[in-house]
């Protein structure tokens, strides 16, 4: 019997992300690097690395010297969104994929293999391309946490903006629907987690406050 390995989820959402995990695999499996180029490629696309602590430390710290902590946190958030778009549209057009739920489901596979996290999908989570869609998750290795926590140690607040607005520019691009993310627990302050819920905009104020306290 197969098993996932890249992603925990809720076992009737296990078939999604069981054929997205060997998409993935072929993926990443493509990679060529030109020395007397500069080019390094992922099944042709021109991918570049960056090393953890710059995206996950260094960028905010630069941001907030400019825009201050709340500013901070919605520009590297709108930056994670536009990535996790990009990267979703680029897959999909790559294998074809046309139902939401094949288009959501490489998404925290190819998040895992990127190096941003792990992705565990909990029971509450319910995919859908309507107004009822909502995904409570957890990050567990979250490079942004990690990099906090080695760079400065706890933190005030939660720090995985890239990693939210990632997994609600892949989605949103995956069902066709407006959809935003907000982290609710984070290691870096000291939680057990780092616990995130997904929804539609006009409904994710109240999604975060019934599941902070779950």
């Amino acid at each position: 019997m197969e098993k996932l390995v890249s992603v925990r989820c809720p076992k009737e959402l296990e078939p999604i992300f069981l054929r997205a995990e060997k998409l993935v695999e072929v993926f990443f499996a493509k990679q060529e690097h030109d020395p007397t180029k500069a080019v390094r490629t992922i099944s042709g696309d021109r991918y570049m690395l960056v090393r953890a602590e710059v995206l996950g430390y260094w960028i905010r710290k630069v941001a907030e010297k400019i825009y201050g902590t709340e500013g901070t946190e919605v520009l590297v958030y709108e930056f994670g969104k536009a990535i996790g778009r990009s990267d979703a549209k680029g897959f999909h057009e790559k294998f074809g994929l046309k139902h939401p739920d094949e288009r959501l489901g490489p998404g925290p596979i190819h998040f895992n293999y990127s190096g941003f996290a792990f992705v565990e999908l909990l029971p509450e989570s319910h995919p859908s391309p309507d107004d009822n869609y909502l995904l409570v998750y957890n990050h567990p290795h979250s490079f942004e946490a990690e990099m906090q926590l080695k760079m400065e140690g706890k933190s005030k607040i939660c720090v995985c903006n890239l990693n939210a607005g990632y997994s609600a520019g892949w989605c949103e691009e995956s069902y066709g629907i407006k959809l935003d993310a907000e982290e609710i627990a984070c290691i870096a302050k000291g939680d057990k987690n780092c616990k995130f819920v997904m929804a539609p905009p006009d409904k994710l104020r109240d999604y975060a406050k019934k599941y902070s306290t779950i």
